[in-house]
């Protein structure tokens, strides 16, 4: 999860408002949200992925390795040496282009399907100084703002403001009337609906792979 219940306390959110165990379950949902609207996860993950070399010496990688453990293609490991391959993954430095392996001296990753294996720990972080790095800051409000918006039961006036409240253009605080902006409805961001928090996630949306439909 990409905050923590001592975060949303933190911001001011009561036990009276919600339990632990209700925000642990809101920043699960939250943190998944983020990672299906975005492309990536934001938090070290070990995995062992298979891809499919392209015959180039480069191949996209899903997400940025932050450490490489093993590398397979077809039956024989690769070596990891930066004399051999280039790594660009995370924590993500300035002119990160999208992640990939590159092989050296003019080799390639020969065309096929699932036939390369790599092994490590995986994750979009940024640099803290440590090896691993931190999940983005703009991740992590975003993730407490998912949660905030969803603290009111669903069935709850508190909570159709808390979704509907970007859209107002008029409002009475005596009577509580208000007004939604259809213009705005039509155009609601795509990613969560929320123009405040796509802000924050748009510029971690994963691009487009090169070659895809």
């Amino acid at each position: 999860m990409y905050a923590s219940v001592a975060d949303l306390r933190a911001e001011g959110v009561t036990a009276a408002e919600a339990s632990d165990a209700r925000l642990e379950l809101l920043l699960d949902e939250a943190s998944r949200l983020i990672d299906r609207v975005t492309g990536w996860f934001f938090e070290p993950r070990l995995l062992t992925l298979r891809l499919s070399g392209r015959g180039a010496p480069s191949i996209e990688l899903p997400v940025p390795p932050i450490r490489l453990d093993r590398l397979v293609l077809g039956s024989a490991e690769l070596s990891l040496e930066p004399s051999e391959l280039l790594i660009v993954g995370a924590p993500i430095q300035p002119g990160f282009d999208g992640p990939r392996f590159t092989r050296r001296h003019g080799r390639t990753f020969p065309r096929g399907h699932g036939n390369v294996v790599a092994e490590g720990l995986w994750g979009f972080t940024e640099d803290d100084g440590t090896p691993t790095g931190r999940t983005p800051p703009a991740i992590r409000r975003a993730t407490m703002l998912l949660v905030l918006r969803s603290l009111a039961p669903l069935a709850d006036d508190a909570s159709f403001e808390a979704r509907s409240r970007w859209r107002i253009i008029e409002e009475r605080t005596r009577d509580q009337s208000y007004k939604l902006d259809p213009a705005k409805a039509a155009t609601a961001a795509s990613l969560t609906g929320d123009p405040e928090i796509d802000a924050l996630l748009a510029l971690y949306v994963r691009p487009t792979p090169i070659g895809a439909a």
